[in-house]
C-alpha cells in the first residue's frame, strides 16, 4: 500500500465516522468546487465503463463506434 492509498483509507475511515449531516456538508463543499466536481464525474464514468471493450485510439478519433477502422 502506498502512502497515498494509506492516506485515502484514513480519510475515508474518518469520513465514515462523521455524523450524516457532517458527511453531507463535506460532500456539498467538494462538489461545489468545479475542478473536484469534474474529477468526480470523470471517475464515475471511468468506473462505469470498466467492463467495456477497449477501442483503438484511431477508431476513437474517427468517431466510429465499431472496433474496426474503415479502410
Amino acid at each position: 500500500m502506498t502512502a497515498y492509498q494509506a492516506t485515502a483509507r484514513i480519510f475515508l475511515t474518518a469520513f465514515k465516522a462523521l455524523p450524516r449531516a457532517a458527511q453531507d456538508a463535506a460532500l456539498f463543499t467538494l462538489v461545489h468546487n468545479p475542478m473536484v466536481r469534474e474529477d468526480i464525474i470523470d471517475l464515475a464514468i471511468a468506473k462505469k465503463r470498466v467492463p467495456e471493450k477497449a477501442r483503438p485510439f484511431r477508431v476513437l478519433l474517427s468517431g466510429n463506434k465499431s472496433s474496426r477502422s474503415k479502410k
